[in-house]
């Protein structure tokens, strides 16, 4: 490749200041690169991102929001001191997320696959199309597992990310959010996943627990059929409370 033909930023940078964007409350993408770029030059790869201080940060946005101290910028020092260490690649963003559990297919009978929409820990917290990852956990009435955390960076180059998105947890099932878009939500349902909307979040683990409740006490159609109960049972075992309660979520 030419030099003049070389993208501003590497891949890898890329990557990094795009998540911490979103570690930062306030901060775009955009935002955040224009900043980069005129305290590191036009063109940033990862040596460069190292030169990173929360000093810079600080100063960066006071400056472009006109705060000469820095102090109300929308922006905390701890989020700020988390985006200098995801920038220097020293991490993901999270240091509080949950372990990932074995499974093999087959050892929880009855079971079904959530995905967990999720920008801190192990919590609902993110909205469909801007969530950090997604947390997948194998769910049966009487046992829960999580088997895997999808981190969602590379949407961020897809022609379609909320496409993307939904192509990342197409072997789930079920899909809790905080919130989603009408267009997203076709999206998810076309990959056979029905999306749950909780507003307010919560620990996943609570979650879940509630969506057991659902599996062992009332399951609504949709369910039954996830779990291969024939059609005419779905109606005749279904309370139609158990539904509502499920969908207020």
């Amino acid at each position: 490749m030419e030099e003049a033909d070389k993208p501003p930023i590497t891949r890898e940078a890329a990557l990094r200041v795009a998540l911490a964007a979103r570690a930062m409350p306030n901060a775009t993408l955009p935002r955040l690169l224009e900043l980069l770029q005129r305290g590191l030059g036009h063109e940033i790869d990862e040596e460069k991102l190292r030169q990173v201080t929360v000093t810079l940060l600080k100063t960066g946005f006071a400056s472009a929001d006109g705060e000469e101290d820095g102090e109300d910028i929308g922006i905390g020092l701890e989020a700020m001191k988390l985006a200098v260490r995801i920038l220097w690649g020293e991490t993901q963003g999270d240091d509080s997320l949950p372990r990932i559990e074995a499974y093999e297919a087959g050892e929880m009978p009855g079971s079904v696959r959530v995905a967990i929409a999720s920008d801190k820990g192990d919590t609902l917290s993110g909205h469909f199309g801007s969530c950090l990852r997604f947390l997948v956990y194998q769910v049966s009435p009487t046992a829960v597992r999580l088997v895997d955390i999808r981190d969602t960076m590379d949407a961020e180059f897809a022609p379609d990310k909320n496409l993307w998105r939904a192509q990342l947890i197409g072997d789930c099932h079920v899909c809790y959010v905080v919130s989603i878009g009408g267009p997203a939500a076709a999206k998810v349902i076309r990959a056979d996943i029905y999306p749950i909307k909780v507003p307010d979040g919560g620990p996943a683990l609570e979650i879940i627990a509630q969506f057991q409740q659902a599996m062992a006490n009332s399951p609504p159609p949709w369910l039954l059929k996830i779990l291969g109960v024939a059609a005419e049972k779905r109606l005749r075992n279904y309370n139609a409370q158990g539904e509502e309660a499920l969908a207020e979520e």
